[in-house]
């Protein structure tokens, strides 16, 4: 397990941006837990998060993940929100107090080739609007609350894991030993 890490690593970013699949293999080259926020708020709702919004409405949703996330209580994990994670400034500083807040910035064209299931992912879009902007909606969010950003287009998900680790326990390590 390293121990020269932020205590939690908070990935953020576009839906299809790779934050689960990368936390996934980025926790285990730390030795530390995996939390995906969708799948626990999902476990609590005890359904699909489509079947969730449906049921609920957009804002509603927002509120349930909110909460979800302003209660999550972890140490050494990596924790994969979901991608309207940001809409909620007070989730966003209650995970910035949890670890550091790591944005995996995806270009557009790649994020449009890989989500190809936008009926049945969960997204929290609003009726008529698009994939394009919603992007372009959540970009300004996800670099407001990003202590780090990993520019991760025309990298595997390996690549992007081992840039956040370098990335993340590099600069931990450096203020450990007072290092700018």
């Amino acid at each position: 397990m390293r121990t020269d890490c932020a205590l939690n690593i908070v990935l953020i970013g576009m839906p299809g941006a790779g934050k689960s699949t990368v936390g996934v293999l980025l926790a285990k080259r730390l030795g530390y837990n995996f939390i995906d926020t969708d799948l626990l708020l999902q476990s609590e709702q005890q359904c699909r998060l489509q079947q969730l919004i449906a049921r609920v409405g957009l804002e509603s949703f927002k509120e349930l993940e909110a909460d979800v996330l302003c209660r999550l209580a972890t140490t050494r994990s990596v924790i994969a929100t979901g991608g309207s994670a940001v809409y909620s400034a007070q989730a966003m500083a209650h995970l910035g107090q949890l670890g550091q807040r790591v944005f995996i910035d995806i270009p557009l064209e790649d994020l449009l080739a890989r989500v190809n299931d936008m009926d049945t992912r969960g997204l929290v879009i609003g009726p008529g609007e698009s994939y394009q902007q919603l992007y372009l909606e959540r970009q300004p969010l996800y670099k407001k609350y990003a202590e780090v950003t990993i520019p991760g287009g025309g990298m595997t998900v390996e690549q992007v894991a081992a840039a956040i680790e370098q990335t993340v326990c590099a600069q931990v390590g450096d203020s450990l030993s007072g290092q700018p």
